[in-house]
């Protein structure tokens, strides 16, 4: 109970501080984060990317954007939460709602009934919530298998993948493994097209999905809209964000998406 009234009082003042949505990248551990990075990629090379090119292949866009679909839907569910977390009822109703008329009337979420309804997704999860609280974000990290991440995400990652499908079904480890695996192939083969642009265009590849990452998250958090200057005549402007490339939003939506 005790605990029940911390949320309540966190989330009725909950507010973005300026410390938790910062502009610039912080990656003291650049050396090791890249030796993280080339393992996952040598991984996709060898392992994800051709099996996803052969699920793409296999399987019809119908079935795929369904599978998609009923993902998305059982993470709104843990949107909704958030955003009541975050103090936005009215966002979390939505969402709620949306969850609700998709599980009911969508076969489970299979079929995005809500979307067609115009009713808009407000995706958050528990990293962004921590921001909304005033942590700031930390030192960029790169997981192995998970990919790119912050200080502050990682302390998240538990409740988020608590919340995530292969957790909230009673299944054995190989269950829990096989809904794992199905989620990140299905997320995989939706962003080969996206990988081979990105292949094609990253001089450097560590350091453009560092940035995307970093704004992807940023943008989210900030609901994407920039917080005032308080005197915009002295912006410095080598602090000031520029605005994230398309292909930038694209690669760090593969990551988010596949969590």
């Amino acid at each position: 109970m005790a605990l029940v009234l911390l949320v309540l009082a966190c989330t009725a003042c909950a507010t973005v501080r300026p410390g938790a949505v910062p502009a610039q990248v912080y990656d003291p551990w650049e050396e090791w984060n890249r030796r993280v990075f080339s393992f996952n990629e040598s991984l996709d090379e060898r392992l994800l990317r051709p099996v996803a090119t052969a699920y793409a292949e296999f399987l019809p866009s119908v079935v795929q954007r369904g599978i998609g679909n009923f993902y998305a839907n059982l993470a709104d569910a843990w949107s909704a939460v958030n955003n009541l977390l975050q103090g936005k009822p009215i966002e979390a109703g939505q969402v709620a709602f949306r969850f609700g008329v998709n599980t009911v009337f969508g076969f489970g979420g299979v079929l995005d009934l809500a979307s067609e309804m115009g009713i808009d997704r407000h995706y958050e999860d528990f990293g962004q919530t921590l921001a909304v609280w005033g942590m700031g974000p930390g030192a960029y990290l790169v997981w192995p298998i998970l990919g790119p991440s912050t200080e502050r995400d990682s302390v998240a990652l538990p409740l988020n993948y608590a919340a995530s499908p292969m957790y909230l079904f009673n299944l054995d480890l190989a269950g829990q493994f096989g809904v794992w695996s199905l989620q990140l192939v299905n997320t995989r083969a939706s962003f080969l097209s996206a990988g081979r642009i990105l292949d094609d265009i990253a001089l450097d590849k560590y350091t453009f999905i560092r940035d995307a990452y970093w704004q992807r998250r940023r943008s989210l958090i900030l609901d994407g809209e920039e917080p005032p200057s308080p005197d915009p005549s002295k912006d410095d402007p080598e602090t000031v964000p520029e605005a994230v490339p398309p292909a930038q939003a694209a690669a760090s939506a593969a990551f988010d998406a596949s969590k």
